[in-house]
């Protein structure tokens, strides 16, 4: 946050890079940029010191046993989504979906997978994720929706405490008896 006139500005690093899914099989393209790959195996016949990666995310990757339900059938594919997404909320995950931002907030980002159909796989509901996250950092909101949240004595985020000082961080009660003798 940063002041600027007397007011608050809430300031968030927008995602403006591309990101995009590609099969790892696929040779690199200029444009690839930080290319992940995001499959909890290691692809079949893929050399690893031939593979043209930056990392390789496995706890991005679906759950073994979501993998093996879905097996790339499209008809599955809506419920595979939302599961996949309510896995991605798991502690297990969240170091490899944090590392995902910061990449994607740095630069192009290209999400590898081996999945034959690359469209309807795990890395496009990845990368729908990290795309619609970046959009609504981009969206400056009302500030009428967060101006509750900072304390207009100190200009502290309420819920990280107030400034030393701030006669709003003392109890109501507190502040209106006044020191005990």
């Amino acid at each position: 946050m940063e002041r600027s006139g007397g007011v608050l500005i809430a300031k968030e690093a927008a995602v403006t890079s591309a990101i995009r899914v590609r099969r790892v099989y696929e040779n690199p393209e200029p444009g690839d940029g930080s290319r992940i790959l995001v499959d909890r195996l290691w692809p079949r016949g893929l050399r690893k010191d031939a593979a043209a990666l930056d990392d390789w995310l496995r706890d991005a990757a679906p759950s073994s046993e979501l993998r093996t339900w879905f097996r790339h059938d499209p008809a599955k594919f809506a419920e595979f989504r939302r599961r996949y997404t309510a896995e991605l909320g798991l502690p297990s995950s969240r170091a490899a979906l944090g590392r995902l931002r910061t990449l994607a907030a740095e630069g192009p980002l290209t999400l590898l997978t081996a999945a034959a159909d690359a469209k309807r796989s795990h890395a496009a509901v990845l990368a729908g994720l990290l795309a619609g996250e970046a959009a609504a950092a981009e969206e400056p909101g009302d500030a009428a929706c967060w101006a509750h949240l900072v304390c207009p004595d100190c200009g502290a985020v309420v819920s990280e405490s107030h400034r030393e000082g701030c006669q709003a961080s003392v109890p109501q009660s507190a502040a209106e008896s006044g020191p005990r003798q």
